[in-house]
């Protein structure tokens, strides 16, 4: 976590030093927050600064995720058929044992980097343009 204290945390810290110091009640109508509010953060206020942070509400791990013997079977099979399509090596990877949809191959493919990069596109270099010296001269009038 880092060690940066927000504005944020700091406003917490105060409201927890004056919920300690006065109850919640009174905090409460002092701050404009309501008491469920003061105890949320009261339970997980430690004393220190960094236990009022805002933690991560991304899910750190998943319970469905592809296993190391999917991606290493998923990795062999690319490596060794680099030309097959997907629904081919997701049939092939499905007569091996793997249990999941075409989609979640494709995500977890392009998560690993096992798509070949899209060549890029030369850049274009303007030619080189000769202005007209008179009226007429590249279309006839």
């Amino acid at each position: 976590m880092s060690k940066r204290i927000t504005q944020d945390m700091a406003y917490r810290q105060s409201l927890m030093q004056y919920a300690g110091k006065y109850g919640v009640s009174r905090a409460g109508r002092k701050y404009n927050r309501s008491r469920s509010y003061i105890y949320f953060w009261k339970t997980r206020w430690d004393g220190t600064v960094q236990s009022l942070a805002c933690p991560s509400r991304r899910p750190h791990s998943h319970p469905n995720q592809h296993t190391e013997a999917e991606l290493k079977l998923i990795r062999d099979m690319r490596r060794r058929n680099p030309e097959l399509g997907m629904v081919e090596l997701w049939h092939r990877l499905r007569k091996r044992g793997y249990t999941r949809r075409p989609e979640s191959l494709f995500r977890v493919m392009r998560k690993l980097g096992l798509f070949p990069q899209a060549e890029k596109k030369p850049v274009y270099k303007p030619k080189p343009y000769e202005q007209m010296t008179y009226p007429g001269q590249r279309v006839p009038v």
